[in-house]
C-alpha cells in the first residue's frame, strides 16, 4: 500500500466529484479496490438529533446494521469515545456486532467537523491482525478530507 499515492487519489475525488454522496462512494470503492484486505469500506453518521448512527455510502457485502446505537459495538463506541478503534480480532471484543462470520478484525477512525464528531469511517477485514499504524494515517486523512465537504 502506497500511503501517498492513496492520498492523492483521495484528494482528487474530492477535488473532481459534485455531489457528496457521489464523493463518499467513490472513497469507499477505492480504498476497497486498492487495498486487499479492506473487504467492506463505509461511513456512518450521525442520525439527525438521535444518539445513533446511520449508514451512509458503502461497499463490499450487504449489512443488515443501517443504526447503530451510540455505544454499541465498534462504531457505537466510537461516536462516544471520539477516538479510533482499531480491533485486531473482533472475537476479543465483548461488545462487538458482527457483520458476518468472515470478519476477524476492524479499524473505525471518528470524522469531526467544528470539532464535533458527526460521523465516521468503518473498515471490516476478513484477516485477523492485519491493520497497521498507516491503516490509521490513510484513514485519518481520508476523514479529514471528508470533513471539508460536509
Amino acid at each position: 500500500m502506497d500511503i501517498n499515492i492513496l492520498k492523492n487519489k483521495v484528494e482528487s475525488i474530492i477535488a473532481l466529484e459534485e455531489n457528496v454522496a457521489v464523493k463518499l462512494q467513490a472513497i469507499c470503492d477505492l480504498l476497497e479496490q486498492e487495498i486487499s484486505y479492506y473487504d467492506w469500506v463505509g461511513f456512518y453518521f450521525k442520525n439527525g438529533d438521535k444518539n445513533e448512527l446511520k449508514l451512509a455510502q458503502y461497499t463490499g457485502e450487504e449489512t443488515e446494521h443501517i443504526i447503530i446505537p451510540f455505544g454499541k459495538g465498534i462504531c457505537g463506541q466510537v461516536a462516544v469515545s471520539n477516538e479510533n478503534f482499531v480491533v485486531q480480532d473482533v472475537s476479543e471484543q465483548d461488545n462487538y456486532i458482527s457483520c458476518g462470520w468472515k470478519v476477524k478484525s476492524e479499524i473505525v477512525i471518528p470524522i469531526f467537523v467544528n470539532e464535533e464528531n458527526i460521523g465516521q469511517i468503518d473498515i471490516d477485514s476478513h484477516t485477523a491482525n492485519t491493520f497497521t499504524e498507516k491503516d490509521e494515517e490513510l484513514l485519518e486523512f481520508v476523514c479529514s478530507k471528508v470533513a471539508t465537504i460536509l
